[in-house]
């Protein structure tokens, strides 16, 4: 009798007799019997052959030649080392004998569609939903490589809901329902996309070049990684897509259709190459640089994902793999089972009976021909095998003794499988549960909650889409003229690190290619722009590509590729470079400087001069030319110059509060009384002259009390204005930081411009004034007129004050101080040169002239 076991449970359950010849059976297979079978499917070998046409039937097409990615039969190795070791380990499945069941998917969708059914069938019959007398109790499948492999299982295994393990590449998004029984073995592809743009920034490459697969898979790679170069100021110069080819021919065609552009690729400033393929899909790109320059490698920095591998063909055996020397690449994370590499040693051609796999890995990894195959014909005689080869003595192109990252997630996957079976199997004791009464789709809640440490101490779980929580590593290749290769781990990429910490590297430990002689190689479109200049678009150029051109005035960039310059702060000025900040110098007119001693001196000299004549008019103050026009007027006159000669002291050092206060204020009314007093003075001349007239009765306004008052109405006039000022808008000490580059400017702020102008014009008032009266008084008797003198006096006085504005507004600093400081002297000594030099000559070099004789016309005695 024929047994029968649903596969689903909501699938109706039928009867019928296996028939062992119903149907072709798989040419790739290994199978070992067990109470509970993980299936698999592998991805070896890939045809070269003619493409089929609608009106050809199936059966008609030619295969020409199989091709083996002999690298790949590790991966079917280390499922059957996983089986075994859980078979002796007493502690996982006791009592229970696990079997394996294995299919080649051909990089075929229907080849994967017939072997994935083939699992779900009794051995041999590829008749789904029915058990026949032979055992076939599949608990889980794992599979495939590529990702169109595992949709394309996962389209039927997910019906049944039978746990798939992928241990290769799957797209992103292809399923990623929490609940679904689709299991991945590999982190999620947009972790290595972050990841490769982290090591684009962390070694300034900005300017890369782009290899896509021309699939579903490439243009999944494209979409997650464009926004991420924009993001992070990265450019590609090219995208470059590679062909998926089946057929020799067709390879042929697309290597020669682009041999040209291919080569100017290559000999292009781009020095990183950012790779995205799986096998057999980078047959191209080996085509293309086995052809560029056999005997001269151009030096490149090939950055490629971790679903693509240093493998060869047997055809490919002699090929250079020197272009390839410092490629780093985010590796799968791959661990050394202990034992794995002896158990490799041991495995030969008759290793065991049921690997139909071994034969066609064997003949093409060591290129000869097993005796029972002799008699297929081949193009060139090759030596009949030995099966005494040995795998370790094959080169890492061929096949590699150390676990991959592949194969490591195979091995993790059936560790995965059996803790799930023995957590059910634990759970349901009670019930005595016999292993082939288990249904597979009983294990996903199991395999979505385990979580275990393998046999190398890694930990093993699934997040919530089904995902293993688990990084990448940082491999550097270094490659050898022997066509061999070290995989060199320099770093780690943690998926689950805080931001900026995922990608950890050891820069001192990777191997560049010996073509460059800056390390590590730079890629940039341009040359850096230098500290000094910032960075300008060029138009119609990708952003990485710019010009450079100076800061502009006023502004710095103190690193290299700026976008913008930027203003230094307050208290700094831009060097000469433009690419440092330096502290601004304090700016004031000091003592110590020769600007402040020459001011100094001159000071001095005037107020030592100004107390000669005065000594000289106090000696001789009962002398006609002293007791003339008012000797009080002449005494305040003298003391009003002198103070403000010593008034140029306070514009002089470090402004403070109490010096800013009284700077222009004292000078003003100092000045004021002198400008007063000089009124006073020519007033008292006019009215002289006019009281001598008989009758006239101007006589009684002649005398000191006129005078006085003018002094003091005139100058009472300024002290309010002054006043005004002090309350309302006071001079402040202030900081100017930004009329001068390289200095900060310590000064006098007035407060109130509209009050400075206010006191500078009622002085002008009061010289306009005097300047009138004395212009009009000069034509009387020279020995009682002060007029002449004091008209000259106010002509200097106009002529320095005059242009003093426009050019105490021009100039900043101690410059504007200085210029203040000369115009208060200038005016000053103009008063005294003009007003008391004729006097002093008179009463020190001819005192015979100072008798009242000589100074008053005869028709006046």
């Amino acid at each position: 009798m024929w047994r029968t076991h649903p596969i689903h449970p909501n699938l109706k359950t039928h009867s019928i007799q296996c028939n062992r010849n119903a149907s072709v059976p798989i040419p790739q297979e290994l199978y070992e019997p067990g109470d509970l079978i993980i299936g698999g499917i592998a991805s070896q070998v890939f045809f070269h052959h003619n493409p089929m046409h609608f009106r050809d039937q199936p059966s008609q097409m030619l295969i020409e030649e199989a091709i083996v990615d002999t690298k790949h039969y590790q991966h079917i190795l280390a499922l059957v080392f996983a089986v075994k070791e859980i078979n002796h380990n007493p502690r996982i499945l006791p009592n229970i004998t696990l079997g394996f069941h294995l299919y080649d998917s051909y990089y075929s969708a229907h080849m994967t569609f017939k072997a994935t059914l083939a699992l779900l069938s009794s051995q041999h019959e590829h008749i789904p939903n029915y058990k026949c007398d032979v055992q076939n109790n599949l608990a889980a499948v794992i599979g495939g490589l590529g990702s169109q492999t595992s949709i394309h299982m996962a389209t039927i295994l997910k019906i049944y809901k039978t746990p798939q393990l992928s241990y290769g590449s799957v797209l992103s998004g292809g399923n990623d329902k929490p609940f679904s029984s689709w299991y991945k073995m590999v982190p999620n592809d947009n972790h290595q996309y972050k990841g490769i743009v982290q090591l684009l920034v962390r070694f300034k490459w900005i300017w890369v070049g782009l290899f896509v697969v021309d699939d579903d898979n490439g243009e999944m790679f494209l979409q997650s990684l464009i926004p991420l170069f924009s993001q992070n100021g990265i450019c590609f110069a090219f995208i470059n897509r590679i062909q998926k080819t089946n057929y020799i021919d067709g390879m042929i065609a697309i290597f020669l259709s682009k041999w040209d552009a291919f080569q100017s690729l290559m000999e292009s400033k781009v020095n990183v190459l950012v790779v995205n393929g799986a096998p057999p899909s980078m047959e191209e790109l080996s085509w293309h640089l086995h052809f560029v320059d056999l005997n001269a490698p151009i030096g490149k920095v090939w950055i490629v994902t971790a679903h693509w591998d240093f493998e060869s063909k047997n055809y490919q055996r002699e090929w250079d793999i020197q272009h390839f020397h410092g490629a780093i690449s985010l590796t799968i994370h791959s661990n050394q089972p202990k034992g794995f590499r002896t158990f490799l040693q041991r495995v030969n051609p008759f290793w065991t009976k049921t690997d139909s796999f071994i034969t066609e890995f064997w003949e093409q990894a060591f290129d000869c021909l097993l005796k029972e195959s002799n008699g297929r014909k081949s193009d060139e005689p090759k030596p009949t095998c030995t099966a005494e080869e040995k795998l370790e003595n094959l080169p890492g192109p061929l096949f590699e003794m150390s676990m991959t990252g592949h194969s490591y997630n195979i091995y993790n996957a059936v560790y995965a499988i059996s803790h799930a079976l023995h957590a059910i199997l634990e759970s349901s004791s009670k019930l005595r549960l016999e292993p082939w009464n288990l249904k597979a789709w009983q294990l996903n809640h199991f395999l979505r909650t385990i979580s275990f440490n393998n046999s190398v101490g890694d930990a093993v779980c699934f997040d919530e889409n089904g995902e293993l929580i688990v990084g990448l590593d940082v491999t550097n290749w270094v490659t050898f003229p022997n066509n061999s290769f070290v995989r060199v781990k320099v770093g780690s990429l943690d998926p689950h690190a805080p931001p900026g910490k995922e990608l950890k590297i050891q820069d001192e430990n990777l191997v560049w290619h010996k073509w460059f002689a800056q390390v590590p190689p730079v890629s940039v479109c341009n040359d850096n722009c230098h500290p000094g200049y910032r960075k300008k678009k060029k138009e119609g150029e990708p952003f990485c590509c710019y010009d450079c051109v100076p800061c502009s005035h006023g502004k710095i960039s103190d690193k290299k590729d700026m976008d913008d310059c930027i203003k230094c702060p307050e208290d700094q000025y831009p060097n000469k470079a433009q690419n440092e900040c330096s502290s601004k110098s304090l700016s004031f007119l000091t003592y110590e400087e020769p600007l402040g001693i020459i001011v100094v001196s001159f000071i001095l000299s005037f107020s030592l001069t100004t107390v000669f004549v005065l000594i000289t008019f106090i000696k001789n103050h009962d002398t006609p030319i002293v007791k003339a026009n008012n000797r009080s007027l002449t005494y305040i006159l003298l003391i009003s110059l002198l103070l403000c000669f010593l008034c140029s002291f306070l514009f002089i050092g470090h402004p403070g509060r109490v010096t800013c206060l009284l700077r222009q204020t004292s000078f003003s009314m100092v000045f004021s009384v002198a400008l007063s007093s000089v009124l006073a003075k020519t007033i008292t001349v006019v009215l002289a002259f006019m009281a001598t007239k008989p009758g006239s009765r101007v006589r009684r306004w002649v005398g000191k009390r006129m005078a006085n008052s003018i002094v003091l109405s005139c100058s009472f006039l300024q002290a309010a204005l002054c006043t005004v000022w002090l309350i309302s808008s006071p001079p402040f000490p202030y900081t100017d930081m930004k009329s001068l580059d390289d200095k900060m400017i310590l000064e006098c702020n007035e407060g109130s411009s509209m009050m400075f102008f206010c006191v500078l014009g009622y002085m002008g008032f009061l010289a306009i004034v005097t300047f009138t009266v004395a212009f009009f008084a000069r034509k009387l008797p020279d020995s009682f007129n002060e007029a002449k003198f004091i008209t000259f006096s106010m002509l200097v006085f106009c002529s320095v004050w005059v242009p003093f504005i426009p050019t105490y507004y021009s100039i900043k600093g101690k410059s504007m101080v200085a210029v203040e400081i000369f115009s208060i002297l200038a005016s000053s000594a103009g008063l005294l040169g003009c007003i008391f030099s004729p006097k002093c000559y008179m009463i020190v070099m001819r005192p015979e002239l100072n008798d009242r004789h000589h100074l008053i016309p005869r028709k006046y005695q």
